[in-house]
């Protein structure tokens, strides 16, 4: 996991070693003035400047110091634009790969992750570890440069009295470590409780509409309530060890000063090797000691959070897609259309009972099949099944006599069109969400694509035309006009298949006879499953295939199926 985390580094290379030697000057340059100080008060040198009058000396110490001082702020600026913008940088870069691997996972994923979680991973998460990654390295060499410095200097001046600072500060580091570990995992809890705070939101935004038509708003305030408090609690836990551990080093530390106070004053008292002038100095560098110290422990919750939010972030990126291409897959190409499922067994998880057994079928190039049944005997899930959206647990699927494990994924994908009852539409403009279907497509091919499917007038009586909002999911949309986007979505596409899954059930019949219209202009030439109820859309099917839960239980055109007088007819009169 660290490797990885290293590895964000290297595109910034340059940016994080221009921050490192930075910090590094910095830090010199803090170990210079209790040097200076030591200096200009050292008796011996106060006795000399005064008897051959060289007060120039203490000016020209005070200007040296003061351009060093000039340094240390442009350094610091350094410090802190660019190295926060490394960090952003990094951020920037696992959050692409975070989103690019989110498009590549199946549908089986994104069903078992919910998705203000996943919102949380993409934003939060990835915002603490960019802090982190700029702080932490920064942090740590300074105060090593610090420590070790300090540490050096202290021991020229006395080594008995530096020995007993260090002893001390030994259960600074021992404190620090023991409490390490709760810290870290009161931070991931409220990592969790914090993801799923953002799913409450997400779902209860998302179902607003929802909320206001059943007068519900109590009920989704109470579910909040609760996930919000769950969220408070995560947070007191962790402030409780971040409490602890910071007022433990607070008490070693102001120990520390004391025992160098009794210690120093004694060493002075009995002529030990320090004088006043050095117990000053000691008093002076106790501070680049403490410093460093303060400055880890500080900045020991935004490691937790960071190395929390990587630990998810690692996790995520590190999920496999149960649905991919093979190694030298084959690429679809103008397919034809035929389709064959031979012994088809699914389920969508391994302990539920199977919606398709040894389910057979075969499905013509060119020809329009109505699947038809009642709810649950695996209509949609055919669907679903012919893209890989899902892979089956036995049998196979065959797109022209070919296994579709064996095409490319994105080849596969490309030839099938998909229209479902409830179509999403981005947020965004309508030619954005026209384009969907064909990303590089022209203006002319846009509206030439809307005319097909009936919805170009509309757009062009609209005040900003093609440039109009459509809102969340929508949302300023009817109905049929999503349906008639969705279908100059694949009008530009042109898929050689096509599943229709209940694409007109919601609409009334004057809308639905516009839409099934432009079906009919999308349909030529085209291989199309008809997933629907209303007789209006199947009656002039080629073949209706009825299901069960059994599999196939009847066949034929709308005619042959009704003179059958069977379960066909019978759902007709539902």
């Amino acid at each position: 996991m660290v490797k990885k985390f290293i590895s964000y580094y290297k595109p910034h290379l340059g940016l994080f070693i221009i921050d490192t030697i930075c910090a590094l000057m910095i830090a010199g340059i803090d170990l210079v003035f209790p040097l200076g100080t030591r200096y200009i008060l050292n008796e011996d040198n106060l006795n000399y400047i005064r008897e051959n009058n060289k007060f120039m000396i203490i000016v020209y110490i005070g200007i040296g110091l003061f351009v060093l001082y000039i340094i240390k702020m442009l350094l610091s600026y350094v410090i802190a634009y660019w190295g926060h913008i490394m960090g952003a940088r990094i951020e920037r870069d696992m959050r692409l790969d975070l989103f690019r691997h989110f498009q590549t996972l199946d549908y089986q994923f994104f069903d078992e992750n919910k998705t203000g979680v996943l919102m949380s991973n993409l934003t939060n998460h990835l915002h603490d570890i960019s802090e982190m990654s700029h702080h932490v390295p920064e942090d740590l060499i300074t105060s090593i440069c610090m420590f070790i410095g300090s540490f050096i200097i202290l021991v020229t001046v006395n080594v008995p009295l530096t020995l007993i600072l260090f002893v001390f500060l030994v259960f600074v580091v021992i404190f620090t470590a023991a409490r390490r570990k709760k810290q870290m995992a009161a931070f991931r809890a409220v990592k969790v409780v914090h993801g799923e705070l953002n799913s409450q939101i997400e779902s209860s935004i998302a179902g607003i509409r929802l909320t206001r038509a059943f007068n519900n708003e109590e009920f989704e305030i109470n579910k909040f309530s609760k996930v919000n408090v769950d969220y408070e609690k995560s947070w007191d836990s962790a402030y409780h060890e971040m409490g602890v551990y910071a007022s433990g080093n607070a008490f070693l530390l102001s120990l520390l000063n004391l025992v160098v106070l009794v210690a120093g004053a004694l060493f002075v008292v009995f002529d030990l090797g320090v004088d006043t002038t050095d117990l000053l100095t000691y008093f002076l560098y106790i501070s680049f000691l403490t410093n460093p110290i303060h400055k880890l422990v500080n900045s020991m919750q935004q490691t937790q959070q960071g190395f929390s939010g990587f630990s998810k972030f690692y996790h995520l990126i590190n999920v496999v897609p149960s649905i991919k291409s093979k190694d030298n897959a084959i690429v679809m190409k103008n397919p034809k259309g035929d389709i064959k499922f031979e012994n088809a067994t699914f389920s969508y998880y391994e302990d539920s009972a199977h919606v398709l057994n040894n389910f057979t079928l075969h499905i013509e190039a060119g020809k329009r099949i109505a699947l038809i049944g009642e709810t649950g005997v695996g209509k949609s899930t055919i669907s679903k099944l012919i893209p890989r959206f899902y892979d089956l647990n036995s049998g196979r699927i065959l797109i022209d006599d070919i296994d579709v494990k064996e095409y490319e994924l994105n080849s596969l994908r490309d030839s099938i069109g998909h229209v479902q009852q409830d179509v999403y539409i981005f947020y965004g403009t309508i030619k954005e969400n026209i384009l969907y279907g064909s990303p590089n497509a022209t203006d002319e091919e846009i509206i030439e694509a809307a005319k097909k499917a009936n919805i170009h007038d509309f757009i062009m009586s609209l005040e900003h035309g093609y440039d109009t909002l459509t809102g969340d999911r929508g949302v300023k949309l009817s109905g049929g006009q999503k349906q008639r986007i969705a279908i100059a979505r694949l009008f530009l596409k042109q898929p050689k298949i096509l599943v229709l899954d209940e694409a007109t059930s919601a609409l009334d019949n004057e809308t639905e006879r516009i839409v099934q219209r432009a079906f009919d202009t999308l349909a030529v030439d085209k291989t199309i499953i008809i997933i629907a109820h209303r007789l209006s859309t199947i009656k002039n099917a080629d073949e209706i295939i009825v299901l069960g839960s059994e599999g196939i239980i009847e066949r034929g055109n709308h005619d042959e199926l009704l003179q059958k007088n069977g379960k066909y007819a019978s759902l007709l009169q539902k």
